[in-house]
């Protein structure tokens, strides 16, 4: 540090011959050390407008999502701690009720089954469609609007087309009596999971294919350049180059079919109604039965447990991408 701030010419000209320092440096160097320290310790703050204005554009969706889930959520966690008839305080009892129901084993045990089942063929399918788009780049839209279709398709034409196709005496049923087969009972039977999980895989299909396909072109083109000058083949570039820099959209996909799995209810409760086969009796139609019943306190201890248990899968999920690292 220079104690060059003020005094006379002087007095800094005998410090600088005593100290052996330019005048020059002497007289300037002070002025830049000084301000860069004044710019450090006073940082910019934006003014209150400023500041103001992101938390404007965001109170309308912040209130919206506080009335519509934030608070809903808490009511249901302390309804699960409370009977629905007396309303007193019972604990833990709900929970220990829900366990031990032989209905939430069964819609507990179906609904894991169809997410262990659908979402790695959900993955695998569209990801290997969006690998072999990328060879049709001037035809991209069409085949992103055509595998879309069933997104935009409403809830009860979907329905309409399944009773066509999987009824009794169904379109399915008429082609396998003509090869001399036994028809199937395709609703009403343990055959009902293969329907639902095909009912799944089509209509969410197109959108993780879409989401694959954005994935794939955010990669850097060179390095599949220098990958191929190097003798790399198309598979050896898959691996090392495509399958790697697809893992943060293998996050995002993984999510948004997780969340979409619950949402099959709707196509199983209007083919099948609230008691299907058991083979497709999911958590769905038993929070539904609760509901019609009026045992809110278990289906909310229902509630609480499923988004516990929704919430660990994605934060494990998340670690398990990251590599641990906790980024």
């Amino acid at each position: 540090m220079y104690p060059m701030k003020g005094g006379s010419l002087l007095i800094k000209t005998l410090f600088c011959r005593r100290k052996n320092i330019p005048l020059l440096k002497a007289a300037k160097k002070p002025k830049y050390l000084y301000r860069k320290k004044q710019q450090n310790e006073h940082e910019y703050k934006a003014p209150l407008k400023e500041r103001i204005v992101p938390w404007l554009f965001l109170t309308p969706s912040l209130f919206a999502v506080s009335v519509m889930v934030l608070i809903p959520l808490v009511d249901a966690l302390r309804r699960s701690f409370f009977s629905a008839v007396s309303n007193q305080f019972v604990g833990f009892q709900n929970y220990i009720s829900v366990l031990g129901n032989s209905a939430f084993q069964l819609a507990a045990a179906n609904t894991a089954k169809f997410i262990f089942v659908c979402i790695p063929l959900l993955l695998i399918i569209s990801l290997v469609a969006a690998l072999m788009l990328t060879t049709f780049q001037e035809k991209h839209g069409i085949y992103k609007t055509t595998f879309l279709m069933p997104m935009a398709i409403p809830v009860a034409s979907i329905v309409l087309l399944w009773r066509v196709m999987f009824h009794r005496n169904g379109l399915i049923n008429g082609v396998l009596s003509l090869l001399d087969v036994t028809s199937i009972d395709w609703i009403g039977s343990g055959a009902a999971f293969a329907v639902l999980v095909f009912a799944y895989i089509w209509k969410n299909f197109g959108y993780d294919m879409v989401l694959w396909l954005s994935g794939i072109s955010a990669i850097n083109p060179a390095l599949y350049e220098a990958a191929q000058i190097d003798g790399a083949g198309s598979i050896k570039r898959l691996i090392k180059i495509t399958l790697p820099n697809l893992l943060p959209t293998l996050f995002t996909v993984t999510v948004l079919s997780l969340l979409n799995s619950f949402k099959v209810f709707r196509e199983a409760y209007l083919i099948a109604g609230s008691y299907p086969d058991n083979s497709i009796y999911m958590l769905q139609h038993l929070f539904n039965n609760w509901y019609s019943s009026l045992d809110v306190d278990k289906m909310c201890a229902g509630a609480v447990m499923m988004a516990l248990i929704v919430f660990t899968l994605i934060m494990l999920l998340q670690k398990i991408m990251s590599g641990g690292d906790g980024s």
